[in-house]
Formats: C-alpha cells, sequence, structure tokens
C-alpha cells in the first residue's frame, strides 16, 4: 500500500468523530438537515474507508475496489435529486470533506514534506472525483426523471376513447413526431385488440401543421390498424392541410378522411348501423 493510502488511512480511521464535525461545519447544513446530513456523511466516510483499506487508487474512482463509495456517492446524488436540490450543493456538500481531511494530513504530516504532498495530493483527487461523479449522477438522474415525464405527457395528450362498441378515437393535438407517433400507434392498436373495434377515427384537427414527415407517419398508423383487421377515418383535414397534401404530392388515395370530427362521427354511425334521426319539435 502507498504511504499516502496508508496515511489517509490511518486519519479516517482515527479520527472519524472530528472528520464528521468539520465536515458539517464546513458545509453549512442547516440545522433541520444536521441528522440527515450526518447520516449521509457518515456513509461516505465509511464507504471511504473501506476502499482505502482495499487498497483502492485514489486517482481512479473507477476503480472497482471504490465500488461501494460510488455507490453511495450515486444514492446521495438520487436522493437529493428527488428532494429537488441542485447539483451545486451536493457537489458543495462533498467538497467540504476536503477541508478536514487536508488540516488532519497537514497536521499529521508536518515533519514529512513528501508524505505531506502526496497525501495531499491523493486527498484532492479523490475528493475532487466524488464531487464530479455525484454531479453527473444528478444529471443522469434529472435526465431520467425529464424522460419519464415526456413519455407521461405524451400518453396523457393521445388518448384512445371508445365512443362506442367497435369504435375508437383518437383526438392528436401539437406536433407529430415519430417518438409520438409509435406511442399512439402501440396505444391505438393495444385498444383494437382489447375492444375488438373495427373502426378508428384519428383527428388532426389540432395537429398546426402536416408536412410530407406527419404524413408518413399517419399512413403508417392507417397501415397498422388495417393489418389489424380495423379501419380508420382521419377527420380534421382543414383547407390549408388539403393544400399542403396535394403541394406535397402525398397520397392518401383508400383513407377516408373528413373535415371535421363531427362528418367523421356521422360516417362511423352509418359504418356500424347506427341512424340518428332528429326529434320533430
Amino acid at each position: 500500500m502507498k504511504r499516502e493510502v496508508e496515511a489517509l488511512l490511518a486519519i479516517v480511521s482515527e479520527e472519524e468523530s472530528r472528520i464528521l464535525e468539520e465536515w458539517l461545519k464546513e458545509s453549512g447544513v442547516a440545522d433541520s438537515r444536521r441528522r440527515a446530513a450526518e447520516d449521509e456523511a457518515m456513509q461516505l466516510l465509511r464507504a471511504f474507508r473501506e476502499g482505502l483499506r482495499a487498497g483502492a487508487d485514489p486517482a481512479v474512482l473507477a476503480d472497482e475496489r471504490w465500488s461501494d463509495l460510488t455507490h453511495s456517492l450515486q444514492a446521495l446524488s438520487g436522493s437529493r435529486a428527488a428532494q429537488g436540490q441542485k447539483a451545486g450543493e451536493t457537489s458543495r456538500f462533498v467538497l467540504a470533506f476536503k477541508r478536514p481531511l487536508l488540516a488532519l494530513a497537514q497536521q499529521r504530516l508536518a515533519a514529512d514534506a513528501g508524505a505531506l504532498m502526496a497525501t495531499v495530493w491523493a486527498i484532492s483527487s479523490l475528493v475532487d472525483s466524488m464531487a464530479q461523479h455525484t454531479v453527473t449522477t444528478y444529471q443522469d438522474t434529472r435526465e431520467a426523471v425529464i424522460r419519464r415525464q415526456q413519455e407521461e405527457l405524451l400518453e396523457l395528450s393521445t388518448p384512445v376513447i371508445k365512443l362506442w362498441n367497435g369504435v375508437l378515437a383518437v383526438p392528436m393535438i401539437g406536433t407529430l413526431d415519430s417518438s409520438r407517433t409509435q406511442i399512439v400507434m402501440e396505444a391505438l392498436l393495444q385498444k383494437i385488440v382489447e375492444t375488438e373495434s373495427a373502426l378508428a377515427i384519428i383527428d388532426i384537427t389540432g395537429v398546426p401543421t402536416v408536412d410530407t414527415l406527419v404524413a408518413q407517419h399517419l399512413l403508417k398508423t392507417v397501415s397498422a390498424i388495417r393489418l389489424m383487421g380495423a379501419d380508420c377515418i382521419i377527420s380534421g383535414i382543414r383547407p390549408q392541410i388539403a393544400q399542403t397534401i396535394v403541394h406535397l404530392g402525398i397520397d392518401l388515395q383508400g383513407i377516408m378522411t373528413k373535415a371535421t370530427l363531427a362528418d367523421a362521427l356521422a360516417l362511423a354511425l352509418e359504418r356500424t348501423g347506427w341512424r340518428i334521426v332528429a326529434q320533430a319539435a
């Protein structure tokens, strides 16, 4: 074991209480969070000590012998991210670990300049890597949360509604892209199977523009519906959209289209054998 690792191990093994006290003081943690911060610091300190005891290289946090420490850092970042704390706050908390270690190293190794320099470098390298790891983990956690929220919003924004036996409707609002089309297609096909529906209405009244890509997405969805043995009506073909489709040379031949959702509902009623008659006054 390198002498700086030995020196650092001796410090964290013999000065645990002092390190924790100075760490929390340096981090400026509020009294309301002191107990939680103390538990977090204790867990990190113990994982830090076990890594040193196993002979992990302070300059390489990726060393598998630091696995307990990295897992603790990931848990810390994930927990704090879920509580709404910022990455910088978590990073500063970890960096506050450095000061008590440096102070104790200077106190213990003042007579050996070489050992002191090596130990200071080991402390700085390792604690800086720990702080960076929390930032990376925080970003990964937040990105995962954002992706999940986006998926949930997509699902909420593309509901599959059962109108009556045999007829489903999907009101589309906003931009239609590949990922959203995939979600719509999967949800609609699943609903067709569950309800044994023979007809689906896709209403694009709320879709602001229709370009070649949007049209291709619609055609793929219609093709998938037909493969399931059902048929499809596309409603919401406004004059501007109709002109765009013609100018782009998009072929919707063979696909039932209607200008409004009301027209599509009337056609669906007719196709399913229903007839609405106005009651005489």
